[in-house]
């Protein structure tokens, strides 16, 4: 099997970041962002998607955690579409609820080559710890613009903002995990009628 891995930079005047994966790694992570929450939920990613993540960031944090955490999405959708090639014989799509306690999430994802994302989680409060809420949105759309896929994410119940934005992250990776699988009765076979994605 071809290693399915990708590492890509991305140097603007507000941010520089390197990120390296392995779709078929076990789950291994390492992170430099200074931003720890993000460093959590991107953790809990690359642990229930069986994926390698090796992500550092130096951003223009003096303003806020904005243009890093959009960045970060950014240069990880590059590299997964980067390191998922030209897309023969991964399943495509995948899905996962995932329930933390009170809290419950459904992602669902599809590597269509088009961008779309609709984001369904209102967090009860404005920040977790020092994380900013409103950037779970910002990240997710800097991803699904440059991994190129089509990704639904709902909060279906939660109270704890914790809770809601872990269960979301958890679902991602499992789904990603679902999607990327190669599938044996699909080998070397494009996974759509159109005969490219």
């Amino acid at each position: 099997m071809t290693e399915r891995t990708a590492s890509v930079a991305r140097d603007t005047l507000e941010t520089q970041i390197k990120v390296s994966i392995n779709l078929d790694g076990t789950g291994q992570s390492r992170f430099d962002t200074g931003i720890p929450f993000l460093e959590h939920m991107l953790d809990q990613i690359a642990r229930h998607g069986m994926i390698d993540l090796d992500i550092e960031c130096q951003g223009d944090r003096h303003i806020d955690d904005h243009h890093s955490v959009e960045d970060i999405g950014i240069t990880l959708g590059q590299a997964f579409a980067k390191a998922v090639g030209d897309k023969k014989g991964i399943r495509r799509y995948g899905h996962a609820y995932v329930p933390l306690d009170e809290a419950l999430s459904r992602v669902v994802i599809d590597f269509s080559g088009r961008p779309g994302l609709e984001h369904h989680a209102d967090y009860l409060r404005s920040h977790i710890g020092s994380f900013d809420t409103d950037l779970f949105y910002e990240f997710f759309q800097g991803f699904v613009n440059h991994a190129l896929v089509t990704l639904h994410i709902d909060n279906i119940r939660g109270r704890n903002a914790h809770h809601i934005a872990e269960t979301v992250f958890k679902a991602c990776g499992r789904a990603l995990r679902m999607a990327l699988e190669l599938d044996p009765r699909m080998a070397g076979i494009m996974p759509s009628t159109k005969g490219c994605l």
